[in-house]
């Protein structure tokens, strides 16, 4: 399968874009040639952004979320690319987790990836329908498949994206929007960072001391999958360090 790197002419949204893998993967797509909608709460790490549209929202506010549509196309036009990368990881044995940090997670996870999506959903149909590409890209985990202790509410968030995504290819596809997931191993990112339970702080790091990918990592493998050509869906890309199997 040939791609072609080059992103000129396109206009893309990323999520959760101040830090890891969505501020890396808004770097390589302004250094391709895309103009890039940043989105995240953390204003002052989203102006340390080259070339980027800053765009400070919360996507757990459906009400943020229309902002982020509003200013997107006042400034930048009609959305061909969305990266849907925001998460938020909160591990905890399920008996003393506090059930705010599980509705942060849902509300994070799921809900907002939703809301996201649904924002641009007309934006990507349009581009489809003028011949493509476009594409809906969902940043999910390895944890969709994969079990690990104390962190059952954030697999199970992951596990929702993975299988949205798959029913949303049975509606989209069809239409000329791709529809994928990302699903990365571990990674060396700020993802975690809030975590103050310490069992599942214990999990993280254990996780970590095994070999990382970096965040420019899967930042790759989505400018890869979102250059192929517009007939071709790399509809479920798991990327993971070598070791960890």
């Amino acid at each position: 399968m040939s791609t072609n790197l080059s992103f000129e002419g396109r206009v893309a949204v990323v999520t959760g874009a101040s830090s890891g893998i969505g501020a890396a993967t808004a770097e390589r797509l302004v250094a391709a040639g895309a103009k890039v909608a940043a989105v995240a709460r953390r204003a002052d790490r989203l102006q340390g952004l080259d070339g980027v549209l800053p765009v400070t929202a919360d996507i757990s506010d459906p009400e943020a979320v229309e902002r982020v549509a509003d200013a997107v196309h006042a400034q930048l036009g009609r959305v061909d690319l969305v990266v849907a990368n925001a998460g938020v990881m909160l591990g905890a044995p399920f008996e003393t987790a506090a059930v705010d940090e599980w509705e942060r997670m849902i509300d994070v996870n799921v809900r907002g990836l939703i809301r996201t999506g649904r924002v641009f959903a007309d934006d990507l149909l349009a581009a489809a329908a003028d011949g493509g590409p476009a594409d809906l890209v969902h940043v999910g985990s390895i944890a969709s498949h994969v079990a690990f202790p104390n962190y059952g509410v954030y697999c199970a968030t992951k596990a929702a994206v993975a299988h949205l995504t798959r029913n949303l290819r049975t509606e989209l596809g069809p239409r000329g929007v791709r529809v994928r997931t990302v699903e990365p191993g571990v990674v060396a990112t700020e993802l975690g960072a809030d975590m103050t339970d310490p069992a599942g702080l214990a999990v993280l790091e254990q996780l970590r001391e095994m070999v990382t990918l970096e965040a420019g990592d899967i930042a790759d493998a989505i400018l890869y999958a979102a250059a192929a050509p517009a007939h071709v869906n790399v509809a479920e890309l798991v990327v993971v360090p070598t070791a960890q199997g």
